[in-house]
Parts: C-alpha cells; structure tokens; sequence
C-alpha cells in the first residue's frame, strides 16, 4: 500500500439514500486518517498496517450476543496488520448495555457513533425504555408486526442509511482498504451494498444469523417475502466475500444462492486467565445452581425450565432451600411473572443483564448451564454465541434443543446433554439427577473438548485477516 494512494472515487451506481440529517457522528481518535500505517516486523522490516471500515449496530456499550463477535475482530485483527474503524450507533441506543465492554475496545479503534434513526432508539427516546434489560413482550409483538408490514427490511432501515452516508465520509478521507459489514440488523447489509456501488473497496458481508425476515419471522405477504428476498439476492451477489457463523447456514447460503465467495467463520469465545478461588458469581456457595446467560426474548423454553422447577420442588419439597436457578440477561416481563405465580420467589432470579465479566464468573460456578432458543425450523441453523463460552466454562450443559439442529450436535460433542423443546417433564428429571448427584458430594465437571480451541476469538481474527489480505491483494494499487 503505498504512502500516495488516492482515497477512493465514487464508482458510479445507487448510493446510500441521503434523506436524513447528518448523523451525529463522535469520532475516537486516529492519527492520520487517510496515510497508510506501519509496524515494524521482528527482523525490523516496516509492514504496511491495512484498515478495515466496519459498520454494524451493536458495539460497546451496547450489550447482547451481537457485540462480541465484532469486538473480538477489532481487539485482534490489528495484530494481523488489520486496524479498525468502527461506525456502529448511539452508546444509548439499545435496551441492554455494558459499560464494562468499552475498556475492552482498543485505544487505537476509530469508532464513529451514529445517533437515532432505529425504532427501538426512538420508543427509548419516549420514555418506554427506562427498566433497561427488562421489556413488555406484548408490547413488543405488537410493534414487530407493524415493523415487519412497514419497514423494509427491518425496523433500522432509517439507522442504516445514515451509516452509511457516515462510512462514504469516512471512505473519502482515505485509508480504508476493506468494508465488513455485520447483520442483524439485515439492513446494515445495505448500507454494505450501496458503499460497495460507490467505492471501488472490496466489501465483506458478515451474516451473524440468516436474514432475520426470511428465516427468524414470517412475511406478512408474498410481496414482502419476494422483496426481503431480493434484497438478500442482492447483498449475496453484491459482496466480495459471504461470512456465515453457523455451517448449517453457510451451506443453505450455497445451495440456494450458489455463492462461491463464502466462508464459515463461526462465533467464539474470549480466553481469560481467571482466578475461580477469588471470583463472586453472586450465589450462595452452599446452593446448588442452575444458570441460564443470554437474552430470553421469544425463548417459550423459560416458561418451560419455570413449570420443570414447580414439578420437581413438589416432589422434592427440601431442595427450596438448596437450590436456586439466575436467568441473567435481557428478558421480557411475563416470565418473571409467571415464576411469582408458580410460587418460585426466592429460587428463580430475574437479575436482568449484568457485565460480561460476572456472566462468566456465574458459568464457571453454576452447578448446571442451562441453554435453548427461539423454536421453529427458520432457527435450524442458529448457533448461540454463548455455547462456546458454556463449553469453555468447564460446567455439564444441559440444552432443549432439536436433536437435528447444528447447535444441539455442537453440545453434544462437547459432552453435554440435549433433550427436546417444550416437555417439562424430561427436564425436571435432569435437573433432578444432577441435584441429587451434586447433593452426594459428586459435583459434575465437565472437560474443555480440544476442538474448542479452534474457536478462540484471537484465532478467529487470524482467519478473517487472511481473508482480508487476499481481498486488498486482488485489489489493484490506488484503483479507483
């Protein structure tokens, strides 16, 4: 890359829309935006440094499963050559926040905030967002059928056109030798497709989960579904690379869209050296835990862990002073109703999000990890990103699942136990069989698998770097 590289010229095509006001842009500090950086090989040799131009919705503090994938890549890719500039949205532009997570993005990241322009950000704005982590599920349902009858594709289409106006004044500037952008939110895919009509800079589109309309919701009319396919058609025949987290949805990707430029590069989990002896999990050492970490929203399987609980302390009525269950996460607010209405006050918490810090400190001392998710076969392909931290944990996990899906085989390899979705019944005898077993004194432990290594997010970030090396390579000098 060299130090008289033009910053890049429209190409020609559709742009991003331009019928909102400038974003509200904060700019974290970068030295020298538009000149190449380097950094000094082992042997002294000076390497060019190449940046990546990300633009996603969730970054720190925002909270949720979504956030860490994409601070795993700016935390690692810059020792592989890749800097980061981020353009992401509001610090208060979500339900779920960890103001933790911000000491963990790197000095050197250029993060460009966008304000406003989403749904959510907007019912926050009125007031309606103020018991953070918690929210009305009705309520909700509500105004996803209107997002999914209105908003195409998604209820951050306004959100998405203002990133990107923000990322072609940032391409302008000069320096950016690659764009990924992540989804969900599916329209940030096209804020990726204009830029890449604009810029002759090649363009990664990173699918987190498959296109939300299409396979987590059901399209209120043909026309809805053929026009949330089309903008899928277009995004996948538009990108110089297909990111897929989940095999199972990288191999639908091929067999209905024949993508050649796609690649698995499935979600992982941070390695820390920790302290167990010194850490507070937030639960009686004498108790027998039970931990569920994630957002609960549209999980019917919570009510279902609540009646398992109700059947097995009717029949085990002394376990009400031993074992307790937390449900740490961003939920929805029927289930902490209904654990009161099954007389679970005191054994079941709600404690809301908490850092990710003390997430992981409660998966290393829960007794028990608890997973499952939405139901239904458009979540086939869905691989929680907190599996690979369960995994890492060291704890048995036991998962409602579908025995066919890719996540319950994961589970499996990893020497946890899967039992079907929706029936209490199974559930409570697992959770009873390890109760008793942990009440004799044989506290389950269960081995980190060796293929778990393989998805550490620093290796992850090795991966991906290759893959943007090959994308500026392929990239004429100064190309236009």
């Amino acid at each position: 890359m060299g130090r008289g590289r033009a910053p890049p010229q429209s190409r020609g095509g559709r742009g991003a829309r331009r019928d909102h006001p400038e974003p509200r842009a904060h700019r974290g500090a970068v030295r020298h935006p538009g000149r190449p950086r380097h950094r000094r090989a082992r042997r002294g040799a000076v390497v060019s440094v190449r940046r990546l131009l990300i633009v996603c919705y969730f970054y720190p503090p925002l909270a949720g499963g979504g956030v860490h994938r994409i601070l795993g890549f700016t935390r690692h890719l810059p020792a592989h050559g890749w800097a980061c500039t981020v353009v992401c949205a509001g610090a208060r532009d979500y339900w779920v926040r960890d103001a933790s997570l911000a000491a963990r993005v790197p000095a050197e990241t250029e993060v460009i905030r966008v304000s406003g322009g989403s749904g959510l950000e907007a019912w926050m704005r009125l007031g309606r967002g103020r018991d953070e982590g918690r929210r009305p599920g009705g309520l909700f349902a509500g105004l996803r059928s209107l997002s999914d009858w209105w908003l195409l594709p998604d209820s951050y289409a306004g959100w998405s056109r203002r990133a990107a106006t923000a990322a072609a004044r940032r391409i302008r500037q000069g320096g950016i030798d690659a764009i990924l952008t992540s989804s969900p939110p599916d329209s940030v895919q096209l804020a990726g497709l204009a830029l890449r009509r604009r810029f002759a800079v090649p363009w990664v589109a990173d699918f987190r989960d498959p296109w939300v309309a299409l396979h987590f919701r059901r399209p209120p009319t043909a026309w809805h579904r053929a026009r949330q396919a089309a903008m899928e058609r277009a995004v996948l025949g538009g990108a110089d690379l297909v990111l897929a987290a989940s095999r199972t949805h990288a191999d639908d990707l091929i067999a209905a869209a024949g993508q050649a430029r796609l690649e698995h590069l499935p979600n992982g989990f941070e390695p820390e050296v920790v302290d167990e002896a010194t850490e507070d999990a937030g639960v009686p050492a004498e108790a027998f835990v039970l931990a569920f970490t994630g957002t609960m929203s549209l999980m019917p399987d919570t009510d279902v862990l609540l009646e398992a609980l109700h059947d097995l302390l009717s029949l085990r009525p002394e376990a009400r002073r031993r074992l307790r269950a937390k449900l740490v996460g961003p939920f929805e607010s029927h289930h902490a109703d209904r654990a009161q209405a099954l007389g679970l006050t005191g054994i079941v918490e709600f404690p809301g999000p908490r850092t990710h810090a003390a997430t992981r400190a409660l998966q290393r001392r829960a007794d028990l990890l608890l997973l499952w998710k939405p139901r239904g076969a458009g979540y086939r392909t869905m691989v929680p990103g907190k599996l690979y931290e369960y995994l890492d944990a060291g704890r048995p996990v036991l998962a409602l699942l579908d025995p066919g899906d890719e996540a319950a085989e994961l589970v499996r390899r990893g020497g946890g136990e899967v039992l079907p979705p929706g029936d209490r019944v199974p559930l409570a005898a697992a959770i009873e069989r390890h109760y008793l077993a942990w009440k004799d004194g044989k506290r389950s432990l269960a081995e980190r698998p060796a293929w778990l290594a393989q998805h550490a997010r620093p290796r992850l970030a090795g991966q991906l770097a290759g893959w943007l090396d090959a994308l500026a390579v392929a990239r004429p000098e100064g190309a236009a």
